[in-house]
């Protein structure tokens, strides 16, 4: 290969490898909750809430909720699990111990720093 083949080749390879690295992040189910997700008619006057399971996945410095799209997800997933993560809109796919699964994203904030470690006590003369 000729160089500027070479180096066109690397410089491709190390964008893709870059891509790659920014789409997949690493974060933890910090808790669930059930949270209404609308109602359902079961007949003229009678209607029933609809209940969903809504988990606040941390990454380094996000916490992101995400919510079930359709009701028919209705298995619990570990809380303090491990997830590997990508974004795509207003949506998160996410695996945890080799399950795949997709939500919405209902909300982002800042995740809350760590609490500052108590100094140690001062030595007595």
């Amino acid at each position: 290969m000729k160089r500027t083949e070479t180096v066109l080749l690397l410089a491709l390879l190390a964008v893709g490898v870059t891509a790659t690295a920014k789409d997949e992040m690493q974060g933890t189910i910090v808790s669930e909750n059930s949270v209404q997700c609308g109602s359902q008619a079961k007949g003229k006057k009678q209607t029933t809430e609809l209940m969903c399971q809504e988990y606040v996945i941390r990454t380094g410095a996000t916490e992101y909720h995400v919510r079930q799209e359709k009701e028919a997800h209705k298995e619990m997933i570990p809380v303090n699990a491990p997830v590997e993560l990508s974004l795509s809109k207003d949506k998160m796919k996410f695996k945890v111990n080799g399950k795949s699964y997709e939500m919405l994203v209902v909300s982002e904030s800042a995740a809350p720093a760590a609490a500052p470690a108590a100094a140690p006590p001062a030595a007595k003369p």
